[in-house]
């Protein structure tokens, strides 16, 4: 079954990139253009097989194109290039609305209290359930590669964090030696932002990421691909833990960032 499995997604990285995809991904994403011809063939690849074993759900009234399924996959490939993946295995299905939607959500407030009530949002990433998406947010995540907000990476970033099936912050690693550097430099790294928020101190990592440990790993990885330089230059320790678990460096690809 497995090398089946492998055979299969091997004939479909193998095959001729549409060119009208390849437009799609020059054209929405910028971040593209950043990568070496390798990590593009590769990237390309991915996408094939993400393409094939997913499914794509447009939500109230969005139609379905190939600039939206090629748009996430692209972003969402980018998380498991030089890894070896099984392509977010619990993860079937992508719902696209076309802008913020509500849905029911729970904040847990000081004092215990829990508050309750409709939320709008822009995604959301469930553990054996799908990952939603606002089209809109997407688009505007793609188009600025150098802002820190990108909903796809996040989602995905999510998705990554919950195979070994905790949401907590702590994805599956390499090897196992590494999960004691990773606890004691991205618990750190959480604790500092909390504190920085408390005493209102300038952060490059968003405020979100203070909400939990799984929270703080999908903020983490925005800023690893969209802010790598400054990511690499006041957080060293959280971008080479980073460096380390995507096996990639953003920061030395010499792209220009703001």
């Amino acid at each position: 079954m497995f090398g089946f499995k492998r055979r299969r997604r091997q004939r479909l990285r193998d095959r001729p990139f549409p060119p009208e995809w390849l437009a799609i991904l020059e054209r929405n994403l910028p971040c593209y253009r950043a990568l070496t011809p390798d990590e593009q063939r590769e990237l390309q690849g991915h996408i094939q097989v993400f393409l094939q074993e997913k499914r794509f759900e447009g939500c109230a009234g969005l139609h379905m194109s190939d600039e939206i399924r090629v748009s996430i996959a692209g972003q969402a490939c980018i998380l498991l290039l030089h890894r070896a993946s099984d392509y977010y295995p619990k993860m079937k299905t992508i719902l696209v609305y076309p802008h913020h939607y509500v849905a029911q959500g729970a904040r847990r407030l000081s004092g215990g209290i829990v508050l309750e009530g409709p939320e709008s949002r822009l995604g959301e990433s469930w553990y054996r359930g799908p990952v939603v998406l606002s089209w809109d947010d997407v688009r505007k995540g793609a188009a600025d590669a150098h802002d820190g907000h990108n909903v796809v990476l996040h989602e995905f970033a999510h998705q990554l964090d919950s195979e070994d099936g905790a949401h907590d912050g702590a994805p599956l690693l390499p090897r196992r030696s590494m999960y004691v550097a990773w606890a004691r430099v991205l618990g750190g790294e959480y604790k500092q932002l909390i504190r920085d928020l408390e005493r209102h101190r300038r952060t490059i990592l968003d405020e979100y990421g203070a909400t939990n440990p799984a929270e703080f790993f999908a903020v983490a990885t925005e800023t690893f691909f969209e802010k790598s330089l400054a990511l690499r230059r006041k957080h060293p320790e959280l971008y080479e833990q980073l460096k380390a678990f995507y096996r990639q460096d953003p920061a030395g690809r010499g792209t220009k960032q703001g």
